[in-house]
C-alpha cells in the first residue's frame, strides 16, 4: 500500500511537472496569437488579455507593406526545389553506400556526414559563389541549401536503406530491373517514413534558414520570408500586433508542412524500414 501510494504521488508530482512545462512553452504561442489580433495602442502592453476588438485587417497590412506575397514565393521555390533535389540524391546516396561496404566508401559516407558538424566558412564560401556568378541568385541559395541538407539526409536514410534485405535487390534484377528502376520502383517506396521525415526536416531547416541568404542574397526582391520578418521589424518595431501577426504568417507553413506529415516522423522515427 506504501509502495502504491508513493507511485501514485510520483505519477502527480510527474503530471504536474510536464503541464507547467507545457504552460511555459505555449504561453510565448498564445502570447503572439491574442495580441496579432489587437489594435496598435492595445498591443504594446503585450499582454495576454483578449483584445478589445479583433482586428483582422493587422494580416492585410502586413502582407501588403511587409510584401510577405513575394518573400513566400521565394521561401516556396528555396525550400521547396531544395528539399526535392535533397532527398533525390541524398535517398539514392544513401542506398548505394549502405550495399557497397568496402573502405573507399565507407570513408567517402564518413567524409559527407561529417559535413553536419564542420562549420561553414562563409569567408572562402563567399568567393566561390563570386567566381561562378551564384552569388545573389536563386540558383545558387538552392544549391547552398542542398549541401548543407545533403549530409544529414545520407545520415537519416542510411539507416533505413540498411535495414532493406538485398534479396530484394537480387529478385528486382532477375526480374529485369536496372539500377534506376530498381531503385525508384522497389527501395523508394520502401522508404515512404524515413523520405517524408527528411523532407519535413528539410523544409523546416531550409525554410527557416536566416544566416544563408542574409549574406548571398542582396536583392530585397529575392528575400525568403525570414529576411522579410526581419526588415519588417525594423520598420514597425513598435507596432507588436503588426510583428505578431508577421511571426504567425511566417510560422504557418511549416506548421502545416509539419502536421502534414506527422504520421510520417512517427513512423519513420520508431519503425524500420521493412516491415516484417
Amino acid at each position: 500500500m506504501v509502495g502504491g501510494r508513493k507511485g501514485k504521488i510520483k505519477m502527480v508530482l510527474l503530471n504536474l511537472i510536464a503541464i507547467l512545462v507545457s504552460l511555459i512553452v505555449i504561453m510565448p504561442i498564445v502570447l503572439i496569437i491574442i495580441n496579432s489580433f489587437k489594435a496598435t495602442g492595445e498591443a504594446m502592453t503585450m499582454t495576454i488579455n483578449l483584445p478589445k476588438k479583433i482586428v483582422i485587417s493587422n494580416f492585410g497590412t502586413v502582407i501588403e507593406k511587409g510584401k510577405l506575397a513575394r518573400s513566400f514565393c521565394n521561401s516556396l521555390l528555396y525550400a521547396g526545389v531544395s528539399t526535392i533535389v535533397t532527398i533525390v540524391l541524398g535517398s539514392m546516396s544513401a542506398y548505394v553506400f549502405s550495399r557497397r561496404r568496402n573502405k573507399s566508401f565507407e570513408a567517402l559516407y564518413m567524409y559527407l556526414v561529417l559535413g553536419m558538424v564542420i562549420p561553414v566558412n562563409y569567408v572562402s564560401l563567399m568567393k566561390v559563389m563570386q567566381v561562378l556568378q551564384l552569388n545573389n541568385t536563386a540558383l545558387g541559395i538552392i544549391l547552398l541549401y542542398v549541401a548543407i541538407q545533403t549530409p544529414f539526409t545520407i545520415f537519416l536514410l542510411y539507416g533505413f536503406v540498411s535495414k532493406i534485405p538485398t534479396e530484394l535487390d537480387e529478385a528486382a534484377i532477375i526480374d529485369g530491373c536496372n539500377a534506376v528502376e530498381l531503385y525508384f520502383t522497389i527501395i523508394m517506396p520502401l522508404l515512404k517514413p524515413a523520405i517524408v521525415t527528411g523532407m519535413v526536416l528539410c523544409f523546416l531547416n531550409t525554410w527557416n534558414e536566416f544566416v544563408m541568404p542574409l549574406y548571398f542574397l542582396n536583392s530585397s526582391e529575392k528575400w525568403p520570408m525570414t529576411l522579410a520578418v526581419y526588415n519588417f521589424f525594423g520598420q514597425y518595431e513598435t507596432s507588436w500586433n503588426l510583428i505578431c501577426a508577421d511571426v504567425i504568417l511566417t510560422c504557418a507553413p511549416v506548421i502545416i508542412m509539419y502536421l502534414l506529415g506527422q504520421k510520417y516522423i512517427v513512423g519513420g522515427q520508431t519503425a524500420g524500414a521493412v516491415k516484417g
